[in-house]
């Protein structure tokens, strides 16, 4: 049911025109008992899009609390200027009238095309058609989670029990995913009962430890967002650690989601980092080899050339002596004090041939340990980006 999945939520999905194919392109995530403490991470990227800009104002005026987000897919609605943000201002103005809140407790998510202006007539007729629709089964859920799709193949929809309560999201992303934000759109519902900081600083580790290490292509969207609303019906008052576990939990599913559907991915990778100086070390060390176009493009080949990846962990910028470096994939020694060793060639081919792929690289210099989800540079890809996309 995933976002529906906690008590006291509701849903909706339909095609309003966006997208010219006339698939679903917009939808609603909501708390059926008005405004309630929310949180949002969004994209670094400098290029904000005007519903990043709009949802970010809104939290800041409602001191964090949200009743509903609206989300549409087809049109990105960014670097649109002035009527961009107007645009993503009326949708949320028009999703308040509906459900008797404030247009400021209203958060708006956007996904497409970037630099075409938005076409906001259709969103306006849909919208009062979106908000009557809202209902709180699994249905509802599904085609909300389906509207937000674009070169997605599959919806991505999980659902989390904790002890006491519920955790439900639903994302959409196959592409331009990076590290170091959200890297895709993101809602996340909870009957937990907490207050907006603990639920803003529980949102903000879950996404570290998850979106923030997955990489399909080194691009970083203008419209990343991850919202979560928390409406306490479960009764469960939660402490910090539970509830960052359980988004955690929630957002990491989805991070693999999103890398296994990447556009034109055959591998999923994992490159791990140990014996580092620290773990930041390690991490930016995993995050270089992950955003390798070399390293990808031999995951596609199936070739285990680990010479492309200690040259991407000695220009990482982090503490390296070759001398020390010991190399694996799935489980099997390549390389031990940076020289080819001898191994059992067959079992490296059979785990190259597979979807997963383990990659661990020890840099035999501390203790940091670190790790990055990836994957392959494939045909597809390019066949799906080498036009506006």
């Amino acid at each position: 049911m995933s976002v529906t999945a906690p008590r006291g939520f509701v849903a909706s999905g339909l095609a309003c025109g966006i997208k010219a194919t006339g698939a679903p392109d917009l939808a609603l995530v909501a708390s059926a008992a008005g405004a309630v403490p929310a949180a949002g991470v969004f994209t670094a990227n400098l290029a904000a899009a005007a519903p990043v800009q709009v949802s970010r104002a809104h939290l800041a005026a409602s001191a964090g609390r949200a009743a509903a987000v609206v989300l549409s897919s087809g049109n990105a609605n960014a670097a649109t200027g002035a009527p961009g943000v107007a645009g993503a201002e009326r949708m949320c103005a028009l999703v308040g009238e509906g459900l008797g809140v404030g247009a400021d407790e209203v958060l708006v998510c956007q996904t497409g095309l970037i630099g075409i202006p938005f076409p906001l007539p259709p969103v306006e007729a849909g919208i009062p058609l979106l908000v009557q629709a809202r209902l709180a089964d699994r249905e509802a859920a599904r085609r909300a989670a389906t509207a937000i799709m674009t070169t997605d193949t599959m919806c991505k929809e999980v659902v989390v029990e904790a002890a006491g309560f519920t955790v439900g999201a639903m994302a959409k992303g196959a592409a331009m995913l990076a590290p170091n934000m959200a890297t895709m759109l993101a809602v996340l519902t909870t009957d937990a009962r907490c207050d907006p900081a603990l639920l803003s600083g529980a949102l903000r580790a879950a996404v570290e430890g998850t979106f923030n290490r997955m990489t399909v292509d080194g691009c970083t969207s203008t419209n990343d967002t991850v919202v979560v609303l928390a409406n306490g019906e479960s009764a469960t008052a939660v402490g910090r650690e539970a509830l960052t576990d359980a988004l955690g939990r929630a957002c990491g599913d989805l991070a693999g989601m999103m890398a296994a559907d990447a556009e034109g991915a055959t591998k999923v990778a994992h490159v791990v980092v140990t014996g580092a100086v620290s773990d930041d070390e390690a991490h930016r060390a995993a995050r270089k080899v992950a955003d390798s176009a070399l390293v990808k493009c031999s995951l596609n080949g199936e070739d285990p050339y680990w010479g492309r990846v200690v040259s991407e962990l000695g220009s990482a910028g982090v503490a390296f002596d070759l001398d020390r470096v010991e190399l694996s994939y799935g489980g099997v020694a390549v390389c031990r004090a940076g020289v080819a060793v001898e191994h059992d060639d067959k079992a490296v081919r059979d785990h190259m041939q597979g979807r997963a792929i383990e990659l661990t690289c020890d840099l035999g210099l501390g203790a940091g340990t670190g790790a990055v989800l990836f994957t392959d540079l494939g045909y597809g890809y390019i066949d799906e980006n080498r036009t506006t996309s």
